[in-house]
């Protein structure tokens, strides 16, 4: 078994290196494109668009990348993934010859178990439920056979050339080797598929999300702890990272699985905050919320609060406290985008229109 990992993981090496040596020019298109596939650009951007544009589908999206993320994360501790920067030097596989080298770059360093890849994961989950719901939304006169399939040509041929980019890119940085961004595409397809069939979602009370939330973080806790018990050591990864990474600035504390974990779930929390709030059942739910210019406000309003919102970083010297506001960072983010910034369009707009009148 260890002979047939270690001939998996050589080989990935080798693509590495390749890609390394012939599309060096290409490093920062492909840093864009994993910054591009970080899940907080899920929460910053394409959620606030779709959700005024689409609510179910803007729903479906928080809770595809949520629990994917999730999932992501116990795969990542019940599989024990290797990382490629890290893997050369610690294998016995190549013996008394020289150890392979590997580029390493500001966003190589992550710090978690390699498998399956995260990016990989919540890219595919994420295209999956957009790429399905314009397809849905937009084939609805079946006679037209030949523009359709145009155009799910079209819209899959996106997917998987966008897909294809951000493995390529988590190869390249040496983060990743190529069976686990593969394993990744294939498990967010599947998140986002099952998500498709659970209509339960779109009308959960306060107290389904509060409930949820509570699960996902105990038993991602208590699966810790418990292992920790037993003398399995699920941070086993990071130790690897500070001791391998080429420098000690590009570890960051929000690659680390618990940092992911908050961040995540306070995302849901916030959704059910926000879905269950007087200000977005009297914005949104109201005449108004049936207005396009109201609709497109708030997207532009969110888009440029949550970015100014964004680039407000919390502490990282203290790891309790950058959790904790890691946590209310994130559910402030669907909260302001569902609730707080729709409430005071609609106020604005009231107050303009009383003035014409």
């Amino acid at each position: 078994m260890n002979t047939g990992m270690d001939l998996l993981h050589s080989s990935g090496v080798e693509l590495v290196q390749y890609l390394q040596l012939n599309y060096k020019d290409s490093q920062s298109w492909f840093t864009f494109i994993s910054f591009a596939a970080d899940l907080r650009n899920t929460f910053f951007v394409f959620f606030p668009i779709w959700f005024h544009l689409c609510e179910a589908v803007g729903i479906k999206l928080i809770w595809v990348a949520v629990i994917g993320d999730w999932l992501n994360l116990i795969f990542k501790w019940i599989l024990f993934g290797q990382r490629p920067y890290w893997w050369v030097h610690e294998t016995s596989y190549y013996g008394n010859s020289s150890v392979p080298v590997l580029e390493q770059y500001p966003i190589t360093c992550e710090t978690g178990p390699g498998s399956p890849s995260g990016h990989a994961m919540g890219s595919a989950g994420v295209w999956y439920v957009m790429v399905t719901a314009i397809l849905t939304g937009t084939l609805q006169n079946k006679q037209h056979c030949v523009q359709n399939w145009c155009l799910r040509a079209l819209l899959w041929g996106v997917f998987w050339v966008i897909q294809i980019c951000v493995c390529t890119s988590r190869v390249f940085v040496a983060t990743h080797f190529p069976h686990q961004v593969f394993l990744g595409v294939i498990s967010g397809m599947v998140v986002a598929e099952m998500f498709g069939r659970i209509n339960a979602i779109y009308n959960a009370t306060l107290k389904k999300y509060l409930k949820i939330t509570l699960f996902l973080f105990s038993f991602a806790l208590g699966f810790y702890l418990l292992l920790k018990v037993l003398g399995v050591d699920l941070l086993w990864s990071m130790e690897k990272a500070q001791r391998w990474c080429a420098r000690a600035e590009w570890i960051y504390i929000d690659s680390t699985p618990f940092a992911g974990l908050v961040r995540n779930l306070g995302a849901l929390f916030g959704l059910g905050l926000a879905l269950n709030s007087p200000m977005y059942v009297e914005s949104c739910k109201g005449k108004r919320g049936q207005q396009f210019s109201f609709r497109l406000s708030c997207i532009v309003a969110s888009l440029i609060v949550l970015h100014l919102f964004d680039s407000v970083k919390p502490p990282t010297q203290k790891e309790f406290l950058f959790y904790l506001l890691s946590f209310c960072k994130s559910t402030a983010v669907p909260l302001a985008a569902v609730a707080i910034i729709p409430f005071s369009a609609s106020h604005v707009m009231n107050q303009q229109e009383k003035k014409v009148l």
